[in-house]
């Protein structure tokens, strides 16, 4: 796997096997320029990109970080009401460590236009914006999203190391496996408009395409009767305008992908402590694997915090069974009974979950692991996002 090597520290009280993934050694490397956390759906990916980068901006780096959850909870924790296509300050930081941080939400046809404005002329550009179909692509069609996160993320980087702007870019990644659709995404949109029907649809009237011109005249005739003539008149338009400006768009493409596979970038595989969401993990490191794309590490969110004391689950239920037993009762004997049953609850939760992260660190023991446990709230401000960040980092 190429890319840097994960970084790692003394192993946790709670760790498995696995080694300790160092947080802010990642953070201060200056090799690392992109940092990508993907996982499953509701595992906290928001909540880690924004305390990564809050973190890593309170240590001196000049960060931005791009979310395309539709969630909008980047905006609300940061204290930005609104994200948009256009990166924003972050109100609140201290300026002493020289650091900075912008905030931004992904927006799609947005950036597809931009795309559009940068590769053709300005009446081709128009021709093409205007079309229903490019605007049905645009803003629905599968994988466009992804598509745009890769060309957000490009423009971003080419951008910082013009001006000299950011070090160091975030980026949260949409819920379930389509997380790594952004690494599909560029072959997929390749295949749709290199596909028979678009091709034919580009076929000349004459030469050697003049058969399968005259054979798809006859199917474009029965669409027409079907869709109406002016679908296939504006299909036909959009195909052929796109086609001038898709080679650029592949081209550009293929950049971000090779930045994605590149040193300085480092994937972030977020999961939370249950058989679904570490299955889910394990797809994401073979698939980063398979790819060649540079894995940093695991990080399992809200965790169930370790408790103190040797009082196993075992003695706990007998304990609370004694008492249920002794007679006369003492007033305070349901009470903690009670107790002693939560804890034996909790105990086999944090064993359950022991065991989940030992068989992932046993079928991936290379992949370096960050624990953070469960809060007692929701992150809602940037004082939640730095004890988020304190979490991360201290894995001791």
């Amino acid at each position: 796997m190429t890319g840097p090597h994960p970084r790692v520290g003394p192993l946790a009280s709670h760790s498995t096997s696995a080694p300790v993934l160092d947080v802010d050694a990642l953070l201060d490397d200056p090799q690392t320029g992109i940092i990508v956390c993907c996982g499953s759906g509701g595992v906290g990916k928001t909540t880690t990109s924004a305390a990564l980068a809050l973190r890593a901006a309170e240590r001196g780096r000049e960060v931005v970080v791009l979310t395309i959850d539709p969630a909008r909870r980047l905006a609300q924790s940061m204290g930005i009401e609104l994200l948009d296509n256009t990166p924003r300050p972050v109100p609140g930081l201290p300026t002493e460590s020289g650091g900075s941080l912008d905030a931004m939400m992904l927006d799609m046809k947005r950036t597809f236009d931009e795309v559009v404005e940068s590769q053709a002329s300005p009446d081709k550009a128009k021709q093409i914006l205007e079309n229903p179909f490019y605007i049905a692509l645009s803003s629905s069609f599968a994988g466009t999203q992804e598509y745009m996160a890769m060309e957000k993320l490009g423009q971003l980087q080419r951008d910082a190391r013009m001006a000299g702007t950011y070090d160091l870019i975030v980026v949260d990644t949409p819920p379930s496996r389509s997380a790594l659709d952004f690494l599909d995404a560029p072959e997929r949109l390749s295949s749709f408009l290199d596909g028979r029907f678009v091709r034919m649809l580009l076929a000349p009237a004459r030469g050697p395409a003049r058969l399968m011109s005259a054979g798809f005249g006859m199917v474009t005739g029965a669409l027409s009767k079907i869709l109406g003539g002016q679908f296939i008149s504006d299909l036909q338009t959009f195909v052929a305008a796109l086609d001038t400006v898709f080679g650029g768009f592949r081209a550009r493409a293929q950049q971000t992908y090779a930045l994605l596979q590149a040193p300085g970038t480092a994937f972030l595989v977020v999961a939370a402590p249950e058989p679904d969401a570490l299955r889910e993990a394990a797809y994401f490191v073979e698939r980063l694997s398979e790819d060649r794309m540079p894995l940093a590490g695991l990080v399992v969110n809200r965790a169930s915090p370790v408790g103190h004391g040797d009082l196993s689950a075992d003695e706990a239920m007998a304990a609370a069974a004694r008492l249920r037993r002794t007679k006369p009762a003492s007033p305070t004997a349901p009470l903690t009974a009670g107790l002693l049953r939560l804890h034996a609850d909790r105990v086999r939760m944090v064993e359950r979950e022991t065991v989940l992260r030992q068989r992932f660190a046993a079928a991936h023991p290379a992949v370096a692991t960050a624990v953070v446990p469960a809060l007692a709230a929701d992150v809602h401000d940037l004082s939640g996002l730095r004890v988020i960040g304190g979490l991360l980092a201290d894995q001791s």
